[in-house]
């Protein structure tokens, strides 16, 4: 599992560690880290021609440190002082013995676009409120060199807590960053300035809860249900979907795609769509009297394309079970009926709904995704994953539980109907035993992996996704695997 801290937690860790260490020695191990990274990244070192972007904080010093490793072993590197009178003195003085020149900001155009790398050590992981405008300019003159660019930590103009970015930032190829990742680097809409991610060990010693998790193969593999022995369907899980209309029975049909492939035994379905239902899977135990008249179940989903069928949402609500909310339902949910729910809920917007549900412009949602879902899993006290290019799931205990993040999706995914199967996906997973958390967030990954399946590389359509969601299930565990 990746994880991902604060910058408070960082620096707390850092201070105890340099309180052990020799001074210098932290900034030694990042600046090798990172003097490794733009190695590996240039395949040849001598003769290149490297520029570092200086600013006046221990960034800019890892940027010196490395610059003179890189500067050692025959490359040509110039660093451009934004903050001359702050530059990290040590840093400064071991670039050029190292036979490193520098260079004042007026003078780096030429050189950046001359230049074969670009390292950015401008703002490190304390900066706010975007780049002042020398910085910014530097950024601009960096979009349009054709250097590889390597950022220090994570790159200068986004934050490194909440993933935005306020302004103008640099657009890295790599980041370098040291010691854990940073909320920002797995978080949209700063993850796309990252690049790839290469995480140095220096040491720090983090607590054990994170601010941010991301889950990988191996966690997944063992969140996911596995029948034993003794399994039967009503043992195994059965889920309940109410979705569709007579003017959206696709969402029916696609929901219920989602959820037969979810680990759950049994699917029922309750709403006008049945016909089409058991036309596409025969195997679905169909109602026509209404959520309150379908049968037990161990979890249900409602909302995709019911239109306005409140009573509906209002009976399933109702229900003390876990309950996933999406699409419509989202709209037509009494958001007092969810805060009051003793059985977990799951909410599962994107970003236009999310916007809708906290009263603000879809493009404040976008533009701070970590923060809107903390705020809707808090007033509404639910698990919420927010949709998109990285999903994000929170639970209600907002500040005392990690955010999970996912982003094994692809672009292909934004489709009609994708969502829908990923209800139908997390709602079986939530009857088969899962809370809404680990249900969200595993749900979010095998959509994600199916959905790359599905679409090697071209569009694709959602029940082409529910159909790659058994070779993503496989997919997560090791080779041979042969089952629980």
């Amino acid at each position: 599992m990746r994880t991902a801290y604060s910058v408070e937690t960082v620096r707390a860790a850092e201070r105890e560690l340099m309180a052990r260490l020799p001074e210098g020695a932290l900034m030694q191990r990042a600046a090798a880290g990172l003097a490794a990274a733009c190695a590996d990244l240039l395949g040849r070192v001598y003769g290149c021609r490297v520029v570092l972007l200086v600013g006046s904080g221990d960034n800019g010093g890892d940027a010196l440190y490395a610059g003179a490793r890189l500067a050692r072993r025959g490359a040509g590197v110039a660093a451009v002082l934004l903050a001359p009178e702050r530059t990290h003195a040590d840093g400064l003085a071991a670039l050029r013995r190292a036979g490193g020149t520098t260079v004042l900001v007026g003078a780096a155009e030429e050189l950046i676009l001359r230049s074969d790398l670009v390292v950015d050590g401008i703002v490190g992981i304390g900066g706010s409120g975007g780049l002042r405008p020398e910085a910014a300019a530097l950024a601009a003159v960096v979009a349009r060199s054709r250097a590889a660019v390597v950022a220090v930590d994570l790159p200068s103009g986004v934050e490194a807590d909440s993933g935005e970015v306020r302004g103008t930032a640099v657009r890295a190829d790599l980041t370098v960053t040291f010691g854990t990742h940073k909320p920002g680097l797995l978080v949209d809409p700063a993850r796309e300035y990252a690049g790839s991610v290469r995480l140095v060990d220096i040491g720090l010693d983090l607590p054990a809860e994170a601010e941010l998790e991301a889950l990988q193969d191996a966690d997944v593999a063992r969140l996911l249900p596995a029948p034993g022995a003794e399994s039967d369907k009503y043992r195994r899980g059965v889920v309940g979907i109410a979705a569709g209309s007579a003017r959206y029975p696709g969402a029916a049909v696609l929901a219920v795609a989602g959820a037969l492939r979810g680990g759950a035994g049994a699917v029922r379905y309750a709403g006008p769509a049945g016909d089409e239902v058991l036309a596409r899977f025969p195997e679905t135990l169909v109602s026509d009297g209404g959520p309150r008249k379908a049968g037990r179940v161990q979890a249900w989903v409602v909302g995709p394309g019911v239109g306005d069928d409140a009573d509906a949402v209002a009976e399933v609500l109702e229900a003390d079970v876990p309950v996933l909310v999406d699409a419509d339902g989202l709209r037509l949910a009494d958001r007092d009926a969810v805060r009051g729910r003793t059985a977990p809920t799951l909410m599962t917007p994107h970003a236009g709904e999310a916007a809708a549900l906290l009263g603000v412009r879809r493009e404040e949602v976008e533009a701070a995704r970590l923060a809107a879902v903390r705020e809707l899993a808090a007033s509404y006290r639910a698990t919420v994953l927010l949709k998109g290019a990285t999903t994000l799931v929170a639970a209600p205990e907002v500040g005392s539980v990690a955010v999970r993040v996912n982003a094994t999706g692809t672009p292909w995914l934004a489709t009609a109907g994708s969502g829908d199967v990923l209800s139908g996906l997390a709602g079986s997973l939530l009857a088969s035993g899962l809370d809404g958390r680990d249900a969200g967030s595993v749900a979010a990954y095998l959509h994600g992996l199916a959905g790359r399946f599905a679409a090697e590389g071209a569009p694709t359509v959602a029940h082409a996704v529910a159909d790659e969601l058994g070779a993503a299930w496989r997919g997560v565990f090791p080779s041979g695997f042969r089952g629980r």
